[in-house]
């Protein structure tokens, strides 16, 4: 069943995001990821939401995109995502 996971992403240091972003990119295809929202305009809906850069990447399945996330290569591109942004996360399963 794939899944998708949501972030929200503040980005405080544009230059290492960047990197982070160049980075990133081939380790979710090769996980079998896709990106179906990076970036955009934000139109607020009901609620109170304090959203800054939303992304959104579908995988496979759960078991993927937590190979992904727990790999030794991606552990040294995550912590230049952390000094570069604060962000919040979650993973939830499609229909």
């Amino acid at each position: 069943m794939a899944v998708y996971i949501v972030v929200d992403i503040d980005v405080e240091d544009q230059d290492a995001y960047e990197e982070y972003r160049k980075l990133v990119s081939p380790l979710i295809e090769k996980y079998g990821g896709r990106y179906i929202v990076r970036g955009g305009k934000i139109t607020p809906g009901e609620g109170d939401w304090d959203l800054h850069r939303v992304v959104i990447l579908e995988f496979p399945s759960a078991e993927r995109a937590t190979a992904m996330l727990t790999s030794d290569e991606y552990a040294p591109v995550a912590e230049i995502r952390r000094n570069a942004a604060v962000s919040k996360t979650f993973m939830v399963e499609g229909v």
